[in-house]
C-alpha cells in the first residue's frame, strides 16, 4: 500500500501547508502544529478567513500570499507575531457606506502589537508601480505614511525600510494620505474634460495671439493630468 504524502511541509518550528486551495485552515493544522509553530506559510490557497490560526499561539511569522484574503480580514490577537506578509490577496481599503474602510489596519496594530514588518504588495490598496502601471511614486510614498500613521512600529513596510525622517513625515501628514478610489459616477464626471482658461497670451513670430486652452482630465484609474491644447485664433 503506498504511503500517502502529507500536505504539511515540517522544518523545526516553520510549518508550511502551501497551494491546497484549502478555503479554511484545516483544523488538524491547529492541532497539531499550533503549540510549538514559529513561522507558518498558508501561501496559494483560497483562503478568506483565518479563524484557524487561534491556536497558534507562538506564532511570530505570518506568511499568506496569493489567497483571497479582504478589508474584512479578521486575525486573533498574536503578541508575538512580528513578520506577516498578505502580498496578492484582495485588500482595497475602498470607501463603504460609512466611510473609508481602514479597519484592518487598526485592526492590525490591536492584535498584533509587536508587528515590524507588514508587506501588501499586488493588493489594490498598495500603489506600487510593479503591480499598478498607473500609479505614480507619489501614490505609494502616500500609501506608506498613512500606514505608518495607523501602524508607528513597523521597521519594514513591503520591501522597504522605514526611515526616522518617513516615520516622522508619517506622523505629521500620515492622516491626511489616504490613498483611495472614487465611486463610479465620480469617475464618470471627472472623466469629461473641465477646460480652465487661461487669459495669458503669447506673441508669436506671425504677429497673431495663441490663446492657451488648458484642460484638466482625470485618468481612467483616477490619477489628474495635465492636457495642453494650443489654439490659433
Amino acid at each position: 500500500m503506498a504511503h500517502r504524502e502529507s500536505p504539511v511541509v515540517l522544518n523545526g518550528t516553520q510549518v508550511s501547508y502551501i497551494g491546497h486551495d484549502s478555503k479554511d485552515i484545516p483544523h488538524f493544522l491547529g492541532e497539531t502544529y499550533g503549540k510549538f509553530a514559529r513561522r507558518l506559510d498558508l501561501s496559494f490557497n483560497q483562503l478568506r478567513l483565518l479563524a484557524g490560526l487561534k491556536m497558534f499561539t507562538e506564532l511570530e511569522e505570518l506568511v499568506v500570499d496569493n489567497n483571497l484574503l479582504g478589508n474584512d480580514l479578521q486575525l486573533p490577537r498574536l503578541p508575538k507575531l512580528h513578520t506577516l506578509t498578505l502580498n496578492k490577496n484582495q485588500i482595497s481599503f475602498q470607501k463603504n457606506y460609512s466611510g473609508y474602510n481602514f479597519a484592518l489596519l487598526e485592526h492590525l496594530a490591536d492584535v498584533t502589537p509587536s508587528l515590524e514588518y507588514l508587506s501588501l504588495l499586488g493588493n489594490e490598496a498598495c500603489p506600487n508601480q510593479l503591480v499598478s502601471l498607473d500609479k505614480d511614486d507619489d501614490d505609494y510614498q502616500r500609501y506608506r505614511y498613512f500606514v505608518l500613521y495607523k501602524l508607528p512600529q513597523l521597521k519594514f513596510l513591503d520591501s522597504r525600510k522605514v526611515t526616522k525622517t518617513e516615520l516622522k513625515e508619517a506622523q505629521a501628514r500620515g492622516a491626511f494620505m489616504k490613498v483611495v478610489k472614487p465611486k463610479s459616477e465620480e469617475v464618470s464626471f471627472f472623466s469629461t474634460f473641465l477646460k480652465v482658461r487661461y487669459s495669458r497670451k503669447l506673441l508669436v513670430s506671425n504677429k497673431k495671439h495663441v490663446s492657451q486652452c488648458w484642460f484638466l482630465k482625470k485618468h481612467e484609474e483616477n490619477n489628474i493630468f495635465i492636457v495642453l491644447d494650443n489654439q490659433l485664433r
